[in-house]
Parts: structure tokens; C-alpha cells; sequence
């Protein structure tokens, strides 16, 4: 994979950028602008190169028609204020744009195609819709790493036909991520989280001969909580996961990697209700777990202390509540002390964690945090993207 960044002559090159801009749209506003945010340096660094940026995104889901709602203007009206210099929507069908010299007639340096899933073609991997965007331009460059798990025309088959580079926050993507599947600084801990333990089975079970520590949190500990014989009333679980949980727990000590799962919780009878500290032998019938309780918090505060690496996927909590936020907050100000205190590497990601350190602008307080969903955990997962496999 070859960064961009190492490309000496930029200068007047016509760049097919592939960006992922798919933010958060409420009635045309943008309510997020994080993925907008980590992709300014490498915009940045092109401009200074005085390339022409062409620009290749989606939003949302169209399915191959044109959605007025989901067209890109909103977002270059937001990259037009946060670079401070004119940014200009084409609006034409890419299919009818013939060359790269189409491009010419606009004085602006960044130029955005409407969003490309408005043609079925993308989605598709169309190999003749790649050929063709890629005539549009003279280099091409990912700087989409949530994007590409996707074998998508745009991130997938384009490098077959153009020189073809990473851009800056890919870079930073499989860097921190690098470090903390292949070039670890030990002891190494894992926080995973989420509803679903069979979401992340390929996960855990590729990071257990890797890591030292693996901690439960959040609806998937509830599963753990119930194979060891304790009830979890009307906590949210997964059916039918016994199987998965005793082969984590049986990998995990053949690898001599820790598990670690909730030693008390907090409770309620609703995800609106007040909060109730309980021992694991004490939840009744009516009562859902909503947060880790005050010795689990320790106890993985006394974890992070003995741990120079940390990857951090899911909150503890149904943090949305702030009856059930203690948990997951207690693990962010861990991490981020011990961070300012040049204590450990820190990596975060996973769409709820993300917007849990925004809530706490805490984003910044971490080595890497990543927005890629999807990417991020196949990543970890041990899988190859096609995406990247394509630089390659």
C-alpha cells in the first residue's frame, strides 16, 4: 500500500478521491461531522500539492436511484466552510462526462460527483463503471477505510486501471490498527462491548492468542453472566449462545488469555427508570442490566493500570441514559489519564463508542479513534478488505 503522501508530482494531476462522507443527515442538516473532520489533512495536503480534486462519495442507501435527499450538497456546503475555499457539486450524470478535461471548465480545485450510489453500477462492482470513472482522472486515492470492507466499483476495481495510492486517515487506520494486532506493546487488553456476541465471535476468537485480556461489557456480557449460572431477568441477550460463550472460554484458556466479564451491575425495570447497584445472585425476574457496577469499574481500572495497549470496542452501558453512563465514562477517563501520562496506546472505534467520546470530547484524548464500523471489526477480525487489498 503506497500513501500518497510519497507521490513527488501532484502538481495539476487530476486526483479521484474516494472519500467516505456518509454523515448523519436530519432534514438536509448535517448532525456529525466527524468522518468530514478526519479526512481535512489529506484534502489539505492536495490543495498545497495544487492538485484537482475530484471527489467520490455516497449517503445513505438509494440503491441505485437518484434520491434528492440524499445528495451530497449538503456536505459541500460544510467542506466549502471548513477549508475555507470553493467547493463545487456536479450534479451531471457520470456516465455522460466523456473526459478528464470535462473537469477543465471549473475554476474550482474540489470538485464533488453526486453521490455515486445514485448508479446501480457501484454497488455492482461494475468493472466497466470503474473503467470509466477512473478515465475521469489521472491518480486515484482511498481515503475511505470504512468503506472498504465493500467490493465496491469505486474502491475496489478503480486501481485497476490508475496509479493508485492511500490517503492520510487510511494511513492512520491501519497503522493503529497494526499495533495492536502485529506489532503489540504488551500487556494488551481488549474492552469489547455491544448487543450481539455472535456479531463479534470472529473477533474475540482472532484477538484471544494476541491479547492478554479480554473484558465483556455491555449486551453481549449478559450472555457470560447467564452461562455462569446467574439470571439476567429481562436483560437484553442473544438465544441460543451458550455454545459460542463456553468456545471463548475454552479458546481463551488455551491461549492463556484472561476473560472477564461484570462482578456486580447496576439495574432497572426500564431503560427510562432510576438505577439499583445488584450483586449477580441478586437480579430478579423484572430487573434488566443497564451498566457495570462499582467493583467491575474497579477492577477494570486496576486492568487498564497493567496495560501499556488497549483496544476499545462498545461502551459498558446503555450510556444514552446517564442512570447507566458511569460505567463506560469511568473506562474513558481511565484511558484518557493514563494516555496523557504516556502510559499506554490507546485505539477506539464502533459507532456507539465514538459517539460516547464525542458526547464527552474525548475524541482527541486517544492515540486513534476510528469511525469505520464494518471495516474496523472485519479488520480485527483477521479479514482481508478489498479495499485495501486492491493498493496492494
Amino acid at each position: 500500500m503506497r500513501s500518497i503522501i510519497k507521490e513527488k508530482n501532484l502538481n495539476n494531476k487530476k486526483i479521484l478521491l474516494r472519500l467516505d462522507l456518509n454523515v448523519p443527515l436530519d432534514k438536509g442538516k448535517i448532525t456529525d461531522t466527524t468522518r468530514i473532520d478526519k479526512i481535512l489533512p489529506t484534502l489539505n495536503f492536495l490543495i498545497k500539492k495544487k492538485s484537482k480534486i475530484i471527489i467520490l462519495s455516497h449517503v445513505g442507501r438509494p440503491k441505485g436511484k437518484i434520491v434528492e435527499e440524499l445528495s451530497l450538497e449538503p456536505i459541500r456546503k460544510e467542506l466549502q466552510k471548513k477549508l475555507d475555499i470553493k467547493v463545487k457539486l456536479i450534479k451531471k450524470n457520470i456516465k455522460e462526462i466523456k473526459n478528464k478535461n470535462f473537469f477543465d471548465a471549473f475554476s474550482e480545485k474540489i470538485l464533488i460527483l453526486e453521490n455515486i450510489r445514485f448508479y446501480s453500477e457501484e454497488e455492482e462492482n461494475n468493472n466497466i463503471f470503474a473503467k470509466h470513472l477512473s478515465s475521469l482522472g489521472d491518480i486515484y486515492v482511498n481515503d475511505a477505510f470504512s468503506c472498504s470492507h465493500r467490493a465496491h466499483a469505486s474502491i475496489h476495481e478503480i486501481p485497476k486501471f490508475l496509479p493508485s495510492f492511500s490517503g492520510l486517515q487510511i494511513d492512520l487506520e491501519v497503522n493503529a490498527l497494526t499495533k495492536i494486532t502485529t506489532e503489540i506493546n504488551r500487556p494488551i487488553t481488549c474492552i469489547i462491548g455491544g448487543s450481539k456476541i455472535s456479531t463479534k465471535i470472529n473477533v474475540i476468537k482472532n484477538l484471544i492468542p494476541k491479547f492478554d485480556n479480554i473484558i465483556i461489557v455491555g449486551g453481549m456480557a449478559n450472555n457470560f453472566i447467564e452461562f455462569f449460572g446467574n439470571s439476567v431477568g429481562k436483560s437484553i441477550k442473544e438465544k441460543n449462545c451458550n455454545l459460542i460463550v463456553e468456545e471463548i472460554v475454552t479458546l481463551s484458556k488455551q491461549e492463556k488469555c484472561k476473560i472477564f466479564y461484570p462482578e456486580d451491575v447496576i439495574v432497572s425495570k426500564d431503560l427510562n427508570g432510576s438505577s439499583q447497584k445488584k450483586e449477580l445472585n441478586k437480579i430478579l425476574s423484572d430487573e434488566m442490566i443497564l451498566d457495570i457496577g462499582p467493583k467491575t469499574i474497579e477492577k477494570i481500572i486496576n486492568i487498564i493500570d497493567n496495560s501499556k495497549t488497549i483496544l476499545w470496542n462498545g461502551p459498558a452501558g446503555y450510556f444514552e441514559n446517564p442512570n447507566f453512563a458511569n460505567g463506560s465514562i469511568q473506562i474513558a477517563k481511565k484511558l484518557i489519564k493514563n494516555n496523557k501520562e504516556n502510559k499506554i496506546f490507546s485505539v477506539a472505534g464502533g459507532g456507539d463508542t465514538v459517539s460516547l467520546l464525542n458526547n464527552l470530547n474525548a475524541v482527541d484524548n486517544f492515540n486513534f479513534v476510528s469511525t469505520a464500523g464494518g471495516a474496523f471489526l472485519e479488520y480485527l477480525e483477521g479479514k482481508k478488505l478489498p479495499g485495501i487489498t486492491a493498493l496492494d
